[in-house]
């Protein structure tokens, strides 16, 4: 007898911008705690959500893990790997897009929900033309809002773009590409959870339009999940109490008591100091107090309560006295040096220090071979300007294994990538591809911000003509009811115990990028513009030392970088530089070791670190792409004698006709009268007939005898 567990199903759809918004549940993934199905045009999402049963023991954090999975099927794709076929590691668009919905979700939980969670999801099919992040957060905010997990959602998301001076709801990939604004938006029904973006210089009063904009179409997305939510069977949630660490609490608040104010409030190597021997005198002290089978998990819970209580002192000093850690008022910005051309054989280097905070940018230049091809789900790109991210262990005096890149070092990159690229030349103007690497040295906060800092820096150093310098700050909040104090360049420290980390680049003109992470379940548009409009006082001053340390670009590239001679050549004449089976080109290479771009339109870019390889290798294709033209005079070799007339060749693959009557102002009897084989001699093109054969005369370069 065959039996089937119920399984509730459930749809709806509605109309969001030009395509049809559809979410479903009930028809896949039946183990786990939610699951919906959201298609947005004909981009598919599956999202699924799973809780496990009990608590991690031993953490101080909420394990939630998001994962979103690329399928190459979903777009009519094999992956071009001659041998792996199958998906491996995540893309960067894969670990950018999993944390967009991370820092969506996180401030939702509660906070002390200690079991795991974990979002899945998987992109089925895309339309190249709707991006899965939209019907991501979707699927992923229903399927937490119908699963037994804890959460104050539901959440909508919309991406906004402006063009023609109109505000563009979720604009298709092609459409993104003409706008000046690329805006993502998450919020629930009152407030703003988290906000990136990417702008062509944008003034701080168009963001808040649009941010405004994006939160009116988000309400509609809710409404539809409550809806949807309304009809399916009622699932208890999860039950999350500390309770009992509020003695412990109690005891361990008597024990610090006055203590805690007086370290914290002070350098912050000295502070971190403070902190450790504090704790120190606090477990020696609670563990004399503690029965031995309880101390490991006691002193865990000591430790954690300590952190908290560092948390509420700080935010207190800061609400009730405009008192900061490290004495700064709420608008001031640390002390900054910026550095230029620290490194002696990379093509542009930038040390930027702010405070605590140092990051090193190194640039490197090269050809269009070295531009990146990127394959994935959505359409396939070349990128010519990136920048990378490091931020390794000892920048932060602590030890730990060097592994791969992690999802924070992408995501910190592409924010920095995306601040920069608005002010980075065109490949017409400056035609090589770029690499920027910030290294973190230092971090007491606001290292991605700092990276833009010094990457302007090592752009500007290395000769590349940036439209104009960038610089970013990040902007902090401490908010209790309707109380709240916006605080300028804030330190790690300030980020930890903190309700927001807003990010923000630009130009003296406008914002260019920005990104914003809060800790609360949101924060209002008023909130938003006070960020901004403070961000862009500070972002002014910074400006202004980038400024005096380099007040331009460098007129020439450092003699390290590599040159690029760039040449228009008919294209009909590509295949006379490349050779049969590339003999040519590979054979100019192998001589002069340049690199050799060709664009099948005939554009051909030489490529060499040393001048005199590039000029040989650029004359070698010019040679082998020269046309003759009628009325130009050369200095031909005369290859072969005819009874008619000799042969001359004007350039390497050209040869023309001499007619003995073309050959001098007197009758010439015998051709080897006036030339002979091998010799240099001036002649004139002056005729080209309709088969290519060209026709030379060299008695039209002689002076005519006197009579």
């Amino acid at each position: 007898m065959n039996s089937k567990k119920p399984i509730h199903q459930a749809g709806l759809e509605t109309q969001i911008a030009l395509e049809k918004l559809v979410i479903k549940t009930g028809n896949w993934a039946y183990q786990a705690s939610g699951a919906v199905t959201v298609s947005y045009g004909d981009t598919v999402v599956l999202a699924t959500v799973v809780m496990s049963k009990a608590p991690r023991e031993g953490i101080d954090y909420l394990p939630l893990l998001v994962d979103y999975e690329e399928r190459l099927y979903a777009a009519g794709k094999i992956s071009s790997s001659r041998f792996i076929k199958r998906e491996g590691r995540p893309s960067e668009n894969a670990i950018l897009v999993g944390r967009l919905v991370d820092r969506s979700f996180r401030p939702l939980f509660p906070t002390s929900l200690r079991n795991d969670v974990q979002i899945i999801l998987t992109v089925l099919s895309v339309d190249n033309k709707n991006d899965p992040d939209i019907a991501s957060i979707i699927a992923a905010s229903t399927a937490l809002s119908i699963s037994n997990i804890p959460w104050q959602g539901p959440v909508g998301a919309v991406r906004v773009g402006k063009i023609d001076d109109e505000f563009v709801l979720n604009p298709s990939y092609e459409a993104r590409t003409k706008s000046k604004l690329d805006l993502f938006v998450s919020g629930t029904t009152d407030e703003i959870c988290m906000v990136e973006a990417g702008a062509q210089e944008v003034k701080e009063k168009e963001i808040i339009e649009a941010i405004t904009f994006a939160h009116k179409h988000i309400k509609k997305m809710i409404d539809l999940q409550k809806e949807l939510t309304k009809q399916l069977p009622t699932k208890e949630k999860l039950e999350v109490s500390d309770e009992e660490n509020r003695k412990l609490s109690e005891k361990i608040e008597k024990i610090v008591g006055e203590k805690l104010e007086k370290a914290l409030f002070a350098d912050k190597l000295e502070r971190d100091n403070n902190i450790i021997k504090l704790k120190e005198k606090l477990l020696a002290e609670l563990k004399e107090e503690i029965p031995e089978e309880e101390q490991d998990e006691t002193l865990q819970k000591a430790e954690e309560i300590l952190s908290e209580l560092v948390k509420k002192t700080l935010r207190k000093s800061i609400l009730t006295k405009e008192k900061r850690t490290d004495g700064r008022g709420l608008n001031d910005i640390r002390s900054i040096k910026c550095e230029i051309g620290v490194l002696p054989r990379t093509h542009g280097s930038g040390l930027f220090t702010r405070g605590y905070t140092q990051v090193l940018s190194i640039l490197t230049l090269g050809s269009s071979s070295a531009e990146q091809t990127i394959e994935g789900i959505e359409p396939a790109d070349n990128k010519r300007f990136m920048h990378h991210y490091n931020f390794p262990p000892f920048s932060v005096g602590e030890v730990s294994p060097m592994r791969s890149v992690s999802r924070r070092s992408i995501g910190h990159g592409a924010l920095a990538e995306k601040s920069l690229l608005p002010v980075i030349p065109d490949k017409e103007t400056f035609p090589y591809t770029m690499r920027l690497v910030s290294e973190v040295l230092s971090s007491d906060g606001s290292t991605s911000m700092a990276s833009v800092c010094g990457s302007t820096l090592a752009l500007m150093d290395a000769g590349v003509p940036i439209k104009k310098p960038v610089a970013g700050a990040a902007m902090g909040l401490i908010k209790e009811g309707n109380n709240y104090k916006i605080l300028t360049d804030i330190t790690g420290i300030e980020d930890a115990c903190g309700d927001m980390d807003f990010k923000i680049a630009g130009t003296a003109d406008g914002i260019t990028a920005l990104q914003m992470d809060i800790k609360v379940k949101g924060i209002s548009e008023k909130i938003l513009a006070d960020a901004l409009n403070k961000a862009l006082k500070a972002r002014l001053s910074i400006l202004e030392k980038i400024k005096s340390t380099i007040s331009a670009p460098r007129s020439e590239l450092s003699p390290y970088a590599p040159r690029i001679t760039i040449l228009k050549v008919n294209p009909d004449k590509v295949r006379d530089i490349i050779g049969p089976g590339g003999k040519i080109i590979n054979k100019i290479i192998e001589e002069t070791g340049v690199e050799i771009d060709i664009e099948p339109e005939g554009l051909v870019k030489v490529c060499s670190v040393d001048a005199e390889d590039g000029r040989k290798a650029v004359n070698w294709i010019k040679d082998l792409t020269r046309e003759a033209k009628v009325g130009e005079i050369y200095q031909g070799k005369v290859t072969r004698i005819m009874d008619f007339g000799a042969f001359v060749e004007i350039f390497p693959g050209a040869e023309g006709l001499v007619h003995i009557s073309q050959l001098d102002n007197k009758r010439v009897e015998k051709v080897e009268d006036v030339v002979k084989v091998g010799d240099v001699i001036p002649v004139m093109v002056t005729e080209i007939d309709n088969q290519g054969r060209i026709n030379l005369s060299h008695k039209v370069t002689k002076e005519k005898p006197r009579r």
